[in-house]
C-alpha cells in the first residue's frame, strides 16, 4: 500500500504538470511557437532517453543479475517487447499528431480532435508505467532511501517534460474550435493514463516480481519507441536542427543529473 501511495503521488505529479502545461491555453491565443515547440520536444526526448537508460535498463540488468541470472536476456527481450507493443498500438489505434495533416493507424471515422487526444494519451502510457515500476522496485527493496529517491527523480523528470505535452494538446484543440475550458480539460486528462498505469503496475508488482527486469526493460523500449518515432523527428522540423539537437542533449543531461544526484 505504501508503494501504491508513492506511485500515486509520483504519477499525480506528472499529471499535475500535464495540466499545468494545458493551462497555457488560457494565456495564449495562437499555437505554440514552432521554435519553442522544437525545443520542448527535443528536451522531452532527452529526458526520456536518459530515463530509459538510468532508471529502467540499468536497474533491469542489476535486478536480473541479483537474482542469479544474466541481465542480457531480460534487458534485450523486454526492450524489444516494449518497442513492438508501442509499434502495435501506433499501427492499430487511429490518432493524429498536432502538426500532421493525415491521421495514422487504421482508418476510422473519428473526429480530428479525438485523434489528437488519442495521439498524446497513447504515448503517455509508457511514462506512467515507468514511474510506477520505479516505485514498485523501491518497494521490493524495502523502500530504501536511495531507491525511493531514484523513483522520485524519474517522476520529476517525467513531470518536467509533461509540461510542454499538455500545451501541445490544449493549444491545437483550441484552434480546432474547442472552448478554452474544454481544451484545458482534454489536455489535462491526457495525463490521467500515467496515473492509472502507474498505480496498476504497482498493484500487480507483487505477482510480477519474478519478471520485474522484463517489465523495466519493456517500459524502456516503449519510451524509446516514442522518442525515435515522434519526438526527435518533430524536434528537427525546419531548416536548422541545431536547436532540436541541443535540446535533446539538455534534456538528457538534466535527467541524468537528477538520477545520479538523487538516486
Amino acid at each position: 500500500m505504501t508503494a501504491v501511495l508513492y506511485a500515486a503521488a509520483g504519477t499525480g505529479f506528472t499529471f499535475f504538470m500535464t495540466a499545468l502545461g494545458a493551462s497555457l491555453v488560457f494565456f495564449f491565443r495562437g499555437s505554440v511557437n514552432p521554435t519553442a515547440q522544437r525545443a520542448f520536444l527535443g528536451f522531452a526526448a532527452g529526458v526520456m532517453t536518459a530515463a530509459s537508460v538510468w532508471s529502467l535498463l540499468i536497474p533491469a540488468i542489476e535486478e536480473a543479475e541479483a537474482a542469479g541470472g544474466s541481465g542480457l536476456l531480460p534487458a534485450v527481450g523486454g526492450f524489444l517487447l516494449g518497442v513492438f507493443f508501442l509499434w502495435g498500438l501506433d499501427t492499430v489505434m487511429p490518432h493524429l499528431h498536432p502538426d500532421a495533416k493525415e491521421p495514422e493507424g487504421v482508418s476510422a471515422s473519428w473526429k480530428r480532435t479525438t485523434m489528437l487526444f488519442t495521439a498524446v494519451t497513447l504515448h503517455n502510457i509508457p511514462e506512467g508505467m515507468a514511474v510506477g515500476l520505479s516505485f514498485a522496485l523501491a518497494a521490493q527493496h524495502g523502500a530504501e532511501e536511495g531507491a525511493l529517491a531514484a523513483a522520485g527523480a524519474l517522476a520529476v523528470g517525467m513531470g518536467i517534460q509533461n509540461f510542454p505535452e499538455g500545451a501541445a494538446l490544449s493549444l491545437p484543440l483550441r484552434q480546432e474550435g474547442f472552448s478554452r475550458t474544454k481544451a484545458f480539460l482534454y489536455g489535462s486528462f491526457s495525463g490521467v493514463v500515467e496515473l492509472i498505469f502507474g498505480v496498476l503496475v504497482v498493484l500487480a508488482a507483487g505477482t510480477l516480481e519474478p519478471v520485474m527486469p522484463w517489465l523495466l526493460a519493456f517500459a524502456a523500449g516503449a519510451m524509446m519507441y516514442v522518442v525515435v518515432e515522434e519526438l526527435i523527428p518533430e524536434a528537427h522540423l525546419g531548416e536548422h536542427s541545431n536547436l532540436g539537437t541541443m535540446s535533446v542533449m539538455a534534456g538528457f543531461v538534466v535527467m541524468m543529473l537528477l538520477d545520479v544526484a538523487l538516486g
